[in-house]
């Protein structure tokens, strides 16, 4: 049996009754434009610490101003881009996972075949960055919100076509067309 073809490059589809294997088609994290301002006090950190090391008033000393300096570092900096880092999504074939937490790990899935809305967000500010809020909703579920999303038009584009696809599988493989000689499950 041959492949079918397909039309505005979408994925091809295995031949009825054989199994579709999950493959990753993206991995993203939320939109890094927010640890501009982590960035910022960083730098305003190093300067300020810089200025004042060696040049504090009497009753301050140095270690005063680098503990000061480590605990808004620590605040401003390294948990802002933590909370960044652990928020991750994957869309495969399958499915959407939304993972989240840096101690305790939390994570969402949707599955494509159930079929879902796709709502796009987005602010000015987004859209000067290429970025949106997408929700997905499936109507049973609470909507998988995710926030920030680099190239949202891309990743819109992307969900929509494995809806599709995994619909379309579903709906063949439910049908009860033949296996292929050699192929029956057992």
């Amino acid at each position: 049996m041959t492949q079918p073809t397909t039309i505005g490059g979408r994925p091809q589809m295995p031949p009825p009754g054989a199994p579709a294997p999950e493959m990753l088609v993206a991995k993203f994290r939320g939109h890094a434009r927010r640890l501009g301002w982590s960035a910022v006090a960083l730098v305003a950190v190093a300067g300020a610490c810089g200025y004042f090391y060696d040049n504090l008033p009497a009753p301050f000393e140095n270690w005063m101003l680098l503990a000061a300096a480590a605990a808004i570092v620590l605040l401003l900096v390294l948990i802002p881009f933590l909370v960044w880092w652990s928020r991750t999504y994957t869309i495969t074939t399958r499915r959407v996972i939304a993972r989240s937490g840096v101690l305790a790990r939390r994570s969402r899935e949707l599955p494509h075949a159930r079929g879902y809305s796709i709502d796009v967000r987005r602010g000015i500010l987004q859209r000067m960055w290429g970025a949106g809020n997408l929700t997905l909703s499936n109507g049973v579920d609470e909507p998988l919100r995710i926030v920030n999303v680099p190239s949202v038009d891309l990743v819109h584009e992307a969900l929509v076509d494995q809806v599709e696809v995994s619909q379309i599988l579903a709906h063949r493989d439910a049908q009860g067309f033949p296996h292929p000689a050699g192929d029956v499950p057992g």
